[in-house]
């Protein structure tokens, strides 16, 4: 239940980075909702597999740059996901610029967390 809760809470936050970001945009042959939960999906399976393998990584530079190096990890794995669901299911969310990834990745984090909170679901 814990993953249904964060994919959810993903596809909310992906639907809000679509709607506030500029240089993000749904693209594809399907329609934007399943766009959007195919995203978040191919997302919150790189969040549970990649993600702490690139932060444990990345952490003598994450604390060198206070934090601010998750922010590219963060955009990088954006990326990876817009990529692989483009690539397998000829539709997705295209990412246009490296800011556009930086924003979407903070809008992603606040939104999906804040989403988390409201339906309860916890690390």
């Amino acid at each position: 239940m814990n993953f249904i809760g964060r994919w959810i809470a993903t596809a909310v936050a992906a639907a809000v980075a679509v709607f506030l970001v500029p240089g993000i945009s749904v693209v594809g042959t399907g329609s934007t909702a399943v766009s959007v939960i195919l995203f978040a999906l191919v997302l919150a399976l790189i969040n549970v597999s990649i993600k702490p393998i690139l932060q444990l990584l990345g952490m003598p530079i994450s604390v060198i740059t206070l934090g601010l190096f998750y922010l590219l990890i963060n955009a990088a794995l954006l990326f990876l996901a817009s990529s692989i669901t483009l690539g397998l299911f000829d539709t997705g969310i295209y990412i246009s610029s490296w800011f556009s990834g930086v924003i979407a990745a903070i809008v992603i984090s606040i939104v999906s967390t804040f989403v988390c909170g409201i339906i309860g679901v916890d690390d």
